[in-house]
C-alpha cells in the first residue's frame, strides 16, 4: 500500500516536499501528534492538512476540516474532491442549513466545514463523530476575531472534549503561536519561508523604495495607483489594489481603466467586452453598481467586494486567474478570502474608521494577509507587496510596524453575554452539561481560560446567563442534596459537580439552540407571537420583528432626509408592531426606528422591487440584499418553527405566506404560481398580467398560449408538473403596498 507521502506528492505533481511541509512531518504529522504551523501565506501549509487527511484516511478515521468562509470551503472542497477522489477517499462540503444533521455525511471521509456549520452539527449529535481522527482547523488565528472567533474557539473545546482527535491547526504568522499550541498541547513551528519570496517596498509620491534598496520611478503625470498599474501591465503582469471601503475600491478601479484600456490588443478587448455582458446579465434587473463594474471590465480593471452577487464575483476571480483582468481593486476582505494571487500587491489605504478612535491603522496581520496575497507560485519566482505613506515620516513608521514589526497576539473573544447566551444554551441542550460546576469546568478548558486563568469574571457572566435562560423558560435548575461518596478517590471536581445545581433544558430550550439564534432573538419571538395572536398578524409587523434582532446586526441607518418617510410608516402601523414605539427621547428608539427601516427595504423586495430600484431608494447592494434576505429567511424559518412548537396555527400560517415572500420576492397574489418550478418573481408576474391567478387556471390555460408566456421548455415542464401535483389552497389577497401606504 502507498505511503500518504508518495500519494500526496503524485497527486500534487511535485518531487519533493518543501521545508514548511518536512518540518511538519518530522515535528510527527503521522504519528498523531497534534501540530500548529505558522507559516506565511502561500507557503505549502494546506499540502500539510493534505498529508495528515490522508494519513487519517488509509487509518480508516474522517477528517473535519474547519474554515472561516464559505468561498474558501469550496474551493477546498474542490482541491481534495479532483486530487484524492481517485484513492476512494471521498470529500463533503456542509455549510448550509443550520437546522440539519446532515446524515449523509456519515458515508465520507473528509468533511469540509465553516465553524458555525461544525458547531451546530454538534447541537443535533452526529451519529459518526467517534470515527473523526483528525481535526484541521485552517486559519486558527481568527480565534482573535470578535465576530467568528467565540464559535470557533467552543468548536474546537467541544470536539476535544467529546473525542480525542489529531487536531492540525494553521495560521497566518502570529505573535503566540505557541500559547495556542500549549493549550491544544500540541507542537508548534514558525516559519518565514515562502516559495515566491515577497519584495515590500514603500511608495512615497511617484517612487517606490524597496527593502534592497531598489528604487522604481512611475509616471508622475499620473495618480499612484495608475502608474503602478500602468507599471505592471507594461511588465505583463497583474495587480491587487487593497483600498479600505467600498467606494474606494470602485473609484480606484474605474479611475485606472480608463488608461489601461489604451494598453489593451483588440482580442483582449473583445473578449473583455464578453465578460463585462455576463456581469451586466448576472441579476435580473442590473443596478448603477452592475453598469459600473462592467465598464470597469470592459477596460480590464474590476473592483471586488461584498456589494457584488456571488456570481459577479466568481466571474471577475476566474478571469483574474486567466490574465484577461490586469487590476482588480478590492476590500481587505479579499485577503482573508480565497486563494487569489497577484505579482504585484498595493496597499493605498493603512487606516480606516474604528469607532471612538476615529481613523486607526490597521491590525499588522490583517496588512501581512494582503501583502501575503503577492506572488503567484506557478508564474512567479518574486513578488511585490508596497504599502503607501504620505510622507517620509510616515513611511518610516510604516516601515517599522508593517514591515519590520510582529503581528498581533491572539486574544480570546469568548467571554461577553450574547456569545456565551447561545453557547451556554447549546451545552446545556445537547446533554453535554448538566450542572452548573459542569459548565464552569467546561469553560475552564477554552483558550480563554487558559490566556486569563481567572474565571471568576466569566463565572459572574455566567451566572447572569443562567438567570437568563431560566426566566425564558429555556432551561431549568434544582439543587440537589449533597451526595456522600463511599470512593475516597473521587475527584473535587466529580464531587463538586454532584453537588451543584443540576440544569437541563426545556424542549423549547432544545428547539432554541438547534435553531441556532441567540436566545433573546427567540424570546422576542415568542412574545411577538403571544401579542399577534391576540390582534391580526401583518407583514410588516413579522418583518419588523425579524429587523428588530441582533442576527440582523448592521441595520440600516436613517438619515435626516429618511426620517420623515420613516417616522410617518411607524405612524401608520403603530398598531402593527409586536412591541408598543418608543419614545423619541427612549435609548431603544433609534434602534427602533432602524429596524423599521430595514423592513421597509425588505418589505420593498416583497413587493417586487427590483435590485436597481432598492439601491436606488435604499442604498443596498445586490450583494448586501442577497446577504440580508438569507438572514431573514433563516430567522423567518426559525420563528415558523417557534410559532410550531406553541401551537399558535393562524400565526405559523402568516409567518410562512412571509417567508415565501422573502424567498420569491412577490407580493401576496403571486403566491400560488411562484411554487411551481422555473416560476419565479418575474414569470409570476407575467402569468398574472396575463390572466392566469391560480394553479386551476394553469391547467386550463391552452398550450399554445402558455408558450407565448414561458417560452416552449418550460410550458411543458408547467404542464407536466401540474399533472403530478395537488393544489395548495393558497390565499390570493394582494397588498397595495407592504407598509400600509397608498402607491
Amino acid at each position: 500500500m502507498q505511503k500518504p507521502e508518495q500519494i500526496v506528492l503524485e497527486s500534487s505533481g511535485f518531487s519533493d516536499f518543501n521545508p514548511v511541509q518536512k518540518m511538519a512531518l518530522k515535528k510527527g504529522l503521522l504519528d498523531g501528534r497534534n501540530l500548529i504551523v505558522a507559516a506565511p501565506t502561500a507557503s505549502g501549509k494546506t499540502l500539510v492538512a493534505e498529508l495528515a487527511a490522508v494519513n487519517a484516511f488509509l487509518n480508516k478515521k474522517k477528517t473535519v476540516y474547519i474554515v472561516p468562509l464559505k468561498a474558501l470551503a469550496n474551493e477546498k472542497y474542490q482541491e481534495f474532491n479532483e486530487k484524492y477522489n481517485k484513492i476512494g477517499m471521498k470529500t463533503a462540503m456542509s455549510i448550509g442549513d443550520l437546522d440539519e444533521t446532515d446524515p449523509w455525511l456519515g458515508k465520507y471521509d473528509v468533511i469540509i466545514a465553516t465553524s458555525e456549520k461544525m458547531d451546530s452539527l454538534l447541537r443535533h449529535g452526529l451519529e459518526w463523530l467517534d470515527r473523526i481522527g483528525l481535526v484541521v482547523i485552517d486559519e486558527i488565528h481568527l480565534l482573535d476575531d470578535p465576530g467568528r472567533g467565540p464559535t470557533l474557539e467552543v468548536t474546537i473545546t467541544k470536539l476535544l472534549s467529546l473525542i480525542k482527535p489529531q487536531v492540525l491547526g494553521l495560521s497566518a504568522t502570529i505573535n503566540n503561536y505557541e500559547e495556542i499550541a500549549e493549550w491544544l498541547k500540541a507542537d508548534s513551528f514558525k516559519t518565514d519561508y515562502r516559495p515566491v519570496k515577497v519584495e515590500k517596498g514603500i511608495c512615497i509620491d511617484d517612487k517606490i523604495h524597496f527593502e534592497d534598496e531598489r528604487i522604481i520611478e512611475l509616471d508622475s503625470s499620473s495618480e499612484q495607483s495608475t502608474g503602478i498599474t500602468l507599471d505592471t501591465v507594461d511588465k505583463k503582469k497583474q495587480l491587487i489594489i487593497f483600498a479600505n471601503t467600498r467606494r474606494g475600491a470602485e473609484s480606484t478601479a474605474e479611475k485606472v481603466g480608463f488608461d489601461i484600456k489604451k494598453k489593451l490588443p483588440e482580442n483582449e478587448k473583445f473578449e473583455l467586452f464578453r465578460i463585462s455582458e455576463e456581469i451586466i446579465h448576472s441579476i435580473d434587473r442590473p443596478t448603477k453598481q452592475c453598469e459600473r463594474l462592467a465598464g470597469c471590465v470592459r477596460n480590464g480593471t474590476a473592483f471586488h467586494h461584498a456589494g457584488l452577487v456571488a456570481k459577479q464575483r466568481s466571474i471577475i476571480e476566474d478571469n483574474f486567474r486567466k490574465g484577461v483582468i490586469k487590476l482588480i481593486a478590492a476590500t481587505p476582505t479579499l485577503a482573508a478570502g480565497i486563494n487569489l494571487p497577484a505579482w504585484r500587491v498595493f496597499v493605498k489605504d493603512l487606516r480606516r474608521f474604528s469607532g471612538f478612535r476615529g481613523m486607526d491603522y490597521l491590525p499588522v496581520l490583517e496588512v501581512q494577509q494582503m501583502m501575503g496575497r503577492s506572488g503567484r507560485p506557478k508564474f512567479d519566482k518574486t513578488g511585490e507587496a508596497i504599502l503607501v505613506a504620505k510622507n517620509e515620516e510616515e513611511a518610516e513608521k510604516l516601515w517599522d510596524k508593517y514591515i519590520l514589526g510582529d503581528p498581533e497576539r491572539i486574544q480570546s473573544k469568548l467571554g461577553v453575554e450574547p456569545v456565551l447566551r447561545m453557547h451556554t444554551l447549546a451545552l446545556i441542550a445537547s446533554g453535554m452539561i448538566t450542572s452548573e460546576s459542569g459548565l464552569v469546568e467546561f469553560f475552564s478548558k477554552t483558550f480563554y481560560a487558559y490566556q486569563y486563568g481567572d474565571l471568576s469574571e466569566l463565572e459572574k457572566v455566567l451566572d447572569k446567563v443562567i438567570k437568563i435562560l431560566e426566566d425564558f423558560e429555556f432551561i431549568r435548575t434544582g439543587k440537589n442534596e449533597t451526595k456522600k461518596s463511599d470512593n475516597p478517590f473521587r475527584t473535587a471536581a466529580e464531587l463538586l459537580k454532584e453537588s451543584g445545581s443540576e440544569i437541563s433544558p426545556t424542549v423549547l430550550g432544545k428547539r432554541v439552540s438547534e435553531l441556532y439564534i441567540d436566545p433573546i432573538t427567540a424570546h422576542d419571538f415568542i412574545e411577538g407571537i403571544k401579542v399577534f395572536e391576540k390582534k391580526n398578524a401583518t407583514p410588516v409587523g413579522i418583518v419588523q420583528l425579524l429587523c428588530n434582532t441582533i442576527e440582523m446586526i448592521p441595520l440600516l441607518s436613517v438619515r435626516k432626509s429618511d426620517m420623515e418617510l420613516v417616522e410617518s410608516v411607524v405612524v401608520s402601523n403603530s398598531q402593527n408592531f409586536s412591541k408598543p414605539v418608543p419614545n423619541t427621547w427612549d435609548m431603544d428608539y433609534d434602534d427602533f426606528i432602524r429596524s423599521v427601516k430595514t423592513a421597509m427595504f425588505i418589505g420593498s423586495w416583497m413587493e417586487e422591487s427590483g435590485e436597481d430600484v432598492i439601491m436606488d431608494n435604499f442604498n443596498v447592494t445586490p450583494g448586501e440584499l442577497r446577504v440580508r434576505l438569507d438572514n431573514a429567511d433563516w430567522l423567518s424559518y426559525a420563528m415558523s418553527e417557534l410559532a410550531w412548537i406553541l401551537n399558535k396555527k393562524t400565526i405559523l400560517k402568516e409567518i410562512k405566506k412571509v417567508r415565501i415572500r422573502l424567498k420569491y420576492g412577490v407580493k401576496e397574489e403571486l403566491l400560488p404560481l411562484v411554487h411551481i418550478k422555473g416560476i419565479g418573481r418575474v414569470r409570476a408576474r407575467m402569468l398574472y398580467t396575463s390572466g392566469v391567478r391560480s394553479l386551476e387556471d394553469m391547467r386550463k390555460i391552452p398550450m399554445a398560449s402558455l408558450k407565448r408566456v414561458l417560452g416552449e421548455k418550460l410550458a411543458e415542464s408547467v404542464k407536466e408538473q401540474l399533472n403530478v401535483k395537488t393544489e395548495e389552497k393558497q390565499s390570493n389577497s394582494g397588498l397595495n403596498s407592504f407598509m400600509g401606504r397608498d402607491e
